[in-house]
């Protein structure tokens, strides 16, 4: 379908299905000017979805992907340009010891300053396991859902960013000025784990402008089918590693590949790491075996189990399995236990194995080397210091010091006090648009927020956003831009959900 159909398309379905809820939504503004700004700004919205809907799909084209080191420097100039598009009056690529980031702000006059998160990278992809092709951003049909755009970063994070800058494009096209100032922040290694993004955030002018903000968010999407969503107080940090065993390095085993049959004689690289994998897990294969590994964990304060029993009872278990593939929780505990599990126990991940021969039939080889990808997700009050050397000191301890530990990113856990500015907002405007909300304690994914609410910064930081999308990291990840539910907001609902925060973050106390 090309532009101008899309745009037919759209535009009376966006005025048919949205306006009523954005009308809901218009109730926001606690003075009357604000009210009318906001109805002229919703107005505009409407006109400009068929071009933000463009805006996401042609983004979707212009991928990065830093595992690969693929078009990354293409990648952050065409952020860049997005952002100059939406208004920001300053933005300079800021280079790191890996791959740049992007510094940016807008000066809109205001008494506040708002920080904002952006990732310009996306996960790698298999175009054999997808519908379609995966940078394609194909419009379909999502049944029980409406209309999505389908392709690698369309719901982490291109979809849900750009709802956030097609917020700043309707101010902009209603004659508004912004409510608050803003200062963005973007890198292009969120998807290796944000190996250099410290070196964004700490560079003198950065830090000086984020010291200014009264908070930080990344944008986001998440809605269930009934409206509901979550406000989480937290993230789990990541450690991101490969253990590597070989021949060459162990000193037994081959250099490379041999005879199978010479196993009876010679020492396998693959077995070595295999065992030394089982040391890092309990014989029940989840509950991590590290050595110190939980001296520095914190377990649920009161208050943090109250909020899971919250979202335990509002939250349909059905759902999560089955948006999952799953047919019970580990241990095959209750529900409640489940998330009490889900936010306080960190993990310790195989993501991947590679030894070896992998096409079809058989191959009789001894590998002389293997590979494994792991990940561990820490909670308060580990670090990410401390997980890397009880991890190289756990092996060594058990004769397995040559297996290669190579780190390629990671983080601390994260967290934001539930009175803060940024989180009452969120469930302020939530509110507004008729989506419960539940508090949670931490997402048990991770993003890089602990530099942000961490010193030398020390903000409050968060998710926040309407609409919804799934896949990430997986086959056919989508992003909903016209909603057939009721309860879950599309593209025109997601950028006016943006535009009710920036009031929000304006005037509360």
């Amino acid at each position: 379908m090309n532009r101008f159909d899309r745009r037919q398309l759209l535009a009376g379905s966006a005025a048919a299905l949205l306006v009523p809820q954005l009308a809901r939504a218009a109730t926001s503004s606690t003075t009357a000017p604000a009210a009318a700004a906001q109805k002229k700004i919703r107005a505009a919205i409407d006109s400009q979805l068929p071009d933000n809907i463009a805006r996401i799909q042609d983004w979707i084209k212009h991928p990065g992907i830093a595992a690969e080191n693929w078009q990354m420097e293409e990648a952050c100039a065409y952020t860049m340009g997005l952002l100059k598009d939406a208004g920001f009056q300053m933005i300079k690529r800021m280079p790191t010891s890996g791959h740049p980031g992007i510094f940016a702000t807008l000066d809109a006059g205001a008494k506040r300053t708002m920080g904002v998160y952006f990732m310009y990278d996306v996960k790698q992809v298999n175009p054999a396991e997808w519908s379609s092709p995966p940078f394609e951003a194909r419009i379909i049909d999502k049944p029980g859902w409406g209309k999505a755009i389908v392709g690698r970063g369309a719901i982490n994070q291109k979809g849900p960013e750009a709802a956030f800058l097609a917020a700043l494009h309707a101010f902009r096209a209603a004659g508004q000025k912004l409510p608050v100032n803003l200062v963005l922040v973007a890198e292009g290694e969120e998807e290796i784990a944000s190996p250099n993004f410290h070196q964004i955030v700490q560079a003198p002018e950065v830090l000086a402008a984020l010291k200014k903000c009264d908070g930080i968010i990344i944008p986001s999407a998440w809605q269930g089918k009934d409206g509901s969503t979550s406000i989480n107080l937290g993230a789990k940090g990541p450690l991101e590693f490969q253990l590597i065993a070989s021949g060459e390095r162990w000193g037994k085993g081959p250099k490379g590949d041999i005879h199978s049959s010479l196993h009876a004689q010679v020492d396998s690289p693959v077995w070595h790491l295999v065992q030394a994998l089982n040391t890092l897990v309990e014989a029940d294969g989840h509950t991590p075996a590290i050595d110190g590994w939980f001296e520095n964990v914190r377990p649920l304060t009161a208050r943090e189990k109250e909020l899971i029993a919250q979202t335990a009872a509002s939250q349909s278990e059905d759902q999560a399995k089955a948006a999952y593939g799953v047919k019970m929780w580990i241990n095959n505990e209750p529900w409640q236990q489940s998330l009490e599990r889900l936010a306080a126990q960190p993990t310790v991940n195989i993501q991947g194995l590679v030894a070896g021969y992998q096409g079809p039939g058989g191959k009789t080889v001894l590998p002389g080397r293997a590979e494994a990808k792991l990940e561990c997700r820490l909670v308060p009050n580990q670090t990410k210091k401390e997980a890397e050397a009880k991890l190289k000191a756990h092996l060594a301890k058990r004769g397995f010091g040559d297996i290669e530990v190579v780190v390629s990113g990671g983080y601390d856990p994260t967290e934001t006090a539930e009175d803060s500015r940024v989180i009452r907002a969120q469930q302020a405007v939530y509110a507004r648009f008729g989506a419960r909300a539940t508090l949670y304690p931490r997402l048990a994914g991770s993003w890089p927020g602990s530099v942000f609410t961490q010193p030398p910064v020390s903000l409050p930081a968060g998710q926040f956003g309407l609409g919804h999308g799934s896949g990430a990291h997986a086959p056919d990840e989508y992003f909903v831009i016209e909603s057939s539910n009721p309860a879950v907001q599309g593209l025109a609902g997601a950028t006016a959900g943006f535009v009710d925060f920036l009031y929000e973050m304006a005037t509360a106390r």
